[in-house]
């Protein structure tokens, strides 16, 4: 780190509260970008999905010798999708784990690359119908607009994280109209600790994004479920089983997406445009067959709740969305898994409902409750996040009544996959692409220093300890501690509390191994 840098990260620690004011204001600034930039995405994407049903339509109202063309705009469109992964590796897939990547100082972005091969990518992927998401997508292109910031007014390294996290709330908050969901992920997910100058900067972005989003799109959640009964006490054993069902299918989830990452990668038919190519070719005949199936699917989850469908064809909805959903993201395109993730959840508690009410004694009426809880279940199994899922879902769905059901249901799902020893999926994505990278072992001869925030949390192993007696990754520094509105400068003898924030100088590669100290201890 240069000189001028280490002053402003000095300058930074002694004067925290004006720190954390001016990534307020930073956080309004990106928050407003972001808003903007998702707006035209989800603008874009629209467009593409109305143009996509109408070529379908056109087609089979006796349209059909044509229908080549279809196959050869889908083939065009994977020569471009490859040629935008290429291009720029760091745009392929959800954008999630990349942004992880980021803030642990694991990756480097391209932030206009990344920003350009991204919105490109993810609309040429999602709008020809890949079952893809837009919100990974979002939140990386959040991010780089955060990181842009940043490295045009020349911040720190320490700042720099800051305004990337800022920029990925604002992402999914501009994604769903969820800003509380937002915020709640940069802290729960991305951080993995409640930071109060995370928390500041994220809500500032993502409430600023959500209002612009919401001036475009309205204030509508984005699924419609009017008038949900409250789930009684009485039924809450119901909800168990739901946790316990959607939690197995979480673990089946993520198991089968790595194992569909893996395949691609060792498979030797497909290479190039092919991967891509195969489930775009999949999809044009899919819209033929099950067109409910292509895309995000926000609109199958509303029509789950206006329409009336046989446990056959669930059943059939449920298998052919969870394996396109496979075959999409493992082709390594721009497109995310959150979306896609919800629907297939729903589409399990819709076939969940339809047994219950048949065999036991659940109320018809409550059947919508379950598709909505189903969906907040499989985001906390597959996440293993299970506040974010519970706001998530309340947020989407406006169903601001069904907080306690929603996190009873998230969380037995969440002890389900911890079970089966889950890992977050967004985890182990980035472990795989840092796998690829020959990144795995931490490289103690870099050069780059960046200061580490570390929270102390109720059960750390470092809780209660002197830090001359603690093992410190070789080449750090701790160069302050942060409690309450007190600043300490360490000694040997002093003992770290619960609440304290850690500010440590070290490698940029030694940063997991520095968040690893303070983990619960077992």
């Amino acid at each position: 780190m240069r000189p001028q840098q280490i002053s402003k990260v000095y300058f930074s620690l002694t004067h925290w509260r004006d720190f954390k004011l001016k990534l307020f204001a930073e956080g309004i600034i990106i928050g407003f970008f972001v808003g903007v930039i998702i707006v035209l995405f989800r603008y874009l994407l629209e467009q593409a999905e109305g143009l996509r049903n109408a070529v379908y339509h056109y087609l089979q109202a006796g349209n059909s010798p044509i229908i080549v063309l279809l196959f050869l705009g889908l083939l065009c469109i994977a020569y471009a999708l490859n040629w935008i992964v290429t291009f720029e590796p760091m745009s392929a897939g959800s954008g999630i784990p990349q942004v992880k990547g980021k803030i642990l100082g694991l990756m480097e972005m391209n932030w206009l690359r990344v920003l350009i091969s991204k919105f490109i990518g993810g609309v040429l992927a999602i709008g020809a119908g890949l079952s893809l998401g837009r919100e990974g997508p979002s939140i990386q292109l959040g991010a780089t607009i955060g990181q842009g910031l940043s490295q045009l007014f020349n911040r720190t390294k320490l700042e720099e994280r800051y305004l990337v996290t800022s920029g990925a709330s604002a992402g999914l908050a501009a994604a769903f109209n969820a800003p509380l969901a937002g915020v709640v992920f940069s802290l729960e997910e991305l951080h993995k600790n409640f930071s109060p100058t995370v928390l500041m900067s994220a809500v500032a972005a993502a409430l600023t994004a959500a209002v612009v989003t919401q001036h475009f799109f309205g204030v509508n959640p984005v699924f419609n479920f009017n008038g949900l009964p409250i789930f009684p006490i009485s039924y809450y054993g119901y909800i168990i089983l739901l946790g316990i069902v959607i939690g197995l299918l979480g673990v089946a989830f993520n198991r089968v997406l790595i194992k569909t990452l893996n395949t691609y990668e060792k498979q030797k038919l497909l290479s190039g445009m092919g991967k891509a190519a195969l489930p775009l070719v999949t999809a044009g005949i899919i819209g033929f067959i099950l067109p409910d199936v292509l895309g995000g699917g926000n609109n199958l989850v509303n029509e789950l709740s206006a329409k009336s469908f046989s446990i056959t064809i669930l059943c059939i909805l449920l298998a052919a969305k969870f394996f396109f959903t496979m075959l999409s993201y493992g082709s390594g395109v721009p497109g995310g898994i959150f979306l896609p993730m919800l629907v297939i959840g729903a589409l399990a508690g819709s076939v969940f409902s339809h047994i219950v009410i048949q065999i036991g004694n659940l109320d018809s009426c409550y059947s919508t409750n379950i598709i909505v809880l189903s969906m907040a279940a499989y985001f906390s199994a597959v996440v293993k996040a299970p506040i974010t899922g519970s706001i998530l879902i309340m947020e989407m769905t406006g169903s601001f009544n069904h907080i306690l059901s929603l996190i009873v249901v998230s969380m037995t799902s969440y002890f389900v996959a911890d079970i089966f020893k889950i890992k977050p999926i967004y985890e182990e994505l980035l472990e795989r692409s840092l796998s690829k990278q020959g990144k795995v072992q931490v490289n103690m001869t870099s050069k780059k220093r960046v200061i580490v925030e570390l929270a102390i949390c109720i059960g750390s192993k470092l809780e209660g300890r002197e830090i001359k007696n603690i093992d410190w990754p070789p080449q750090c520094l701790l160069i302050s501690i942060k409690r309450g509105d007190s600043e300490l400068v360490p000694k040997g003898d002093t003992r770290i509390q619960v609440g304290d924030y850690l500010y440590i100088l070290a490698n940029v590669d030694q940063e997991k191994q520095i968040h690893d100290l303070a983990k619960e201890s077992i």
